[in-house]
């Protein structure tokens, strides 16, 4: 994998090099606590498209339900995420890592309900059906160190770790042997990534 910027995140909980389209959906966490747990998602809109600024629609509340027929089922649906990771590897923020982003609905980990109040949401551009690019990658780890450094990052999950059977992203094809604990050179994850 070919090595990419580091990414800081500020006091406020924005990352510095994202593109910031700030989303209305999100609010404060119930106990003011930081975020100790990272979800990965997949996303593409419409199923199965990328590029163009559908998802940066729908986590604005600006989605057009008559631009293609999928969106209509979407119209009044309210979520948000953290970051989204493009498929060229650009990075984009919608809400700052100290509130909640609605990413991750009913859910639970590590016997915690609402995974929303204590987690960051990142969404790799891509379905379950073909793999993810390196400069995905790429900047995932690279965004996952600058979290890891700001906040208590205790565990790394797939949307599907917590809501079984609700969900199934980040999918078969993502490749968690690409995703390192600590993303500097040489240091890789040895153990699962979800604990």
């Amino acid at each position: 994998m070919s090595r990419v910027a580091v990414v800081a995140i500020d006091d406020e909980g924005w990352a510095r090099s994202a593109e910031r389209i700030p989303s209305p959906n999100h609010d404060d966490r119930p106990d003011g606590s930081d975020p100790s747990l990272i979800v990965i998602h997949n996303i593409s809109l419409p199923p199965g498209v990328f590029g163009g600024r559908a998802i940066d629609a729908l986590f604005t509340n600006t989605l057009d339900p008559g631009a293609h027929p999928y969106y209509e089922a979407l119209r009044d649906l309210r979520v948000s995420s953290h970051f989204l990771i493009r498929r060229d590897g650009g990075l984009v923020q919608f809400v700052g890592c100290g509130l909640r982003a609605w990413h991750a609905g009913v859910s639970s980990f590590g016997g915690r309900e609402r995974c929303n109040d204590f987690s960051i949401g990142i969404e790799l551009e891509g379905d379950d059906t073909r793999a993810f690019e390196p400069a995905q990658y790429d900047r995932l780890n690279a965004l996952i160190g600058a979290l890891t450094r700001r906040y208590p990052i205790a565990a790394i999950a797939g949307h599907s770790d917590i809501a079984p059977g609700r969900k199934t992203d980040p999918g078969p094809f993502f490749d968690w042997s690409l995703v390192v604990a600590d993303p500097r050179p040489g240091q890789r994850r040895s153990d699962s990534p979800v604990p």
